[in-house]
């Protein structure tokens, strides 16, 4: 990547992954309308551009370094191929990067994969604003949010609801409010300092050691209810729990937060038994037991993934629920995650 004579520009550009999403499954085609709420938090994901001019006559080069997963390669010439990973790929298809321009892109996150916090949409979103600087103009948060959700929807011919890019997008306590698919306002809670450090002390987020992998029960859950004439009354709780995780976090009523998280992963377990696995409700007679006042499964639900838990006033008490995760499966363990007040972070170093 060092050509003769060349100048390197580093960009740098990081997003946060999210937690506490109340009112997934509101998000996406099927549901037509919705309401989300959550919280964008660090580990974010990271990314490094690194580009040069490509040398006159030689075909200019693109290397993909997924740190995480120990992979780095060249991507061939000519048109882009989605199949190694398909979403960094995709992603940097999308950008139409001008020819002119050689590129490696590092990719990183602390979160593990299949953690159900977002993190692949916090990579593809830091890796979109990152590329944006190679283009012309500027986009705006909310459009890398929704180029990136049409790399997964459009690209990669899947299915995605539009929470995770717009919380990573735009970081902080989100509200979001989707009022046409793919369509959706966002309003961050803004709240005192007291609020902000209470809620970050309070909210601990665990990881149950396993991948998160359930497509066949969302596969039946999203035949259900994108079925003619279906009886889409089952989200109606989800956007409630929304709506109340809100306005309880402007009042810093962290009881009623709890409740909403609760309600929330009640109306998962409505839509699908097995989206509040074993291993969630083994977490969650846990932190019963340790005065812990909240839980929501993040993400969808189902098997592996994360919880996102809601502990009372007692920095003992949290402790001591923390201490006891590995008794009860020794593959449980809290990820260390701190409230994000940003979202897209950019910035250029030149060489």
């Amino acid at each position: 990547m060092n050509g003769v004579n060349s100048t390197r520009r580093i960009i740098n550009a990081t997003a946060p992954i999210r937690i506490c999403d109340l009112g997934g499954w509101t998000d996406t085609w099927f549901a037509e309308r919705g309401a989300v709420f959550n919280i964008g938090v660090y580990p974010y994901a990271e990314v490094q551009v690194t580009v040069t001019e490509t040398p006159p006559g030689e075909d200019r080069k693109i290397i993909i370094h997924a740190e995480n997963f120990g992979d780095r390669y060249l991507l061939d010439a000519g048109p882009i191929e989605y199949d190694k990973h398909p979403l960094l790929e995709a992603s940097i298809d999308i950008m139409e990067i001008p020819e002119n321009l050689s590129f490696e892109v590092n990719l990183f996150s602390n979160a593990p994969a299949g953690c159900s916090t977002g993190t692949s949409a916090a990579v593809s979103v830091a890796l979109l604003a990152a590329l944006d600087a190679l283009t012309p103009g500027r986009l705006t948060p909310h459009e890398i949010a929704s180029l990136a959700h049409r790399v997964e929807t459009e690209k990669l011919g899947l299915q995605c609801g539009i929470q995770d890019q717009l919380c990573s997008a735009y970081g902080g306590i989100c509200y979001i409010e989707m009022y046409a698919y793919p369509h959706a306002s966002v309003s961050q809670i803004v709240v005192s300092n007291s609020v902000w450090w209470e809620l970050e002390r309070r909210m601990v987020l665990v990881y149950l050691g396993r991948t998160h992998s359930s497509s066949e029960v969302h596969g039946q859950v999203i035949r259900r209810l994108e079925a003619e004439g279906a009886d889409k009354s089952a989200l109606e709780p989800l956007r409630q729990a929304a709506r109340d995780g809100k306005n309880a976090v402007y009042r810093g009523d962290f009881d009623a937060l709890g409740r909403a998280m609760i309600a929330n992963t009640e109306a998962q377990e409505a839509l699908h038994p097995a989206l509040v696995s074993d291993a969630a409700k083994t977490v969650i007679a846990l932190a019963r037991e340790h005065g812990c006042i909240g839980w929501k499964v993040n993400g969808a639900g189902g098997e592996g993934g994360s919880l996102s838990i809601l502990c009372g006033p007692e920095n003992a008490r949290k402790r001591a629920f923390i201490q006891a995760l590995p008794s009860v499966n020794p593959g449980f363990r809290v990820i260390s995650t701190y409230l994000s007040r940003m979202g897209i972070r950019r910035w250029e170093v030149a060489e």
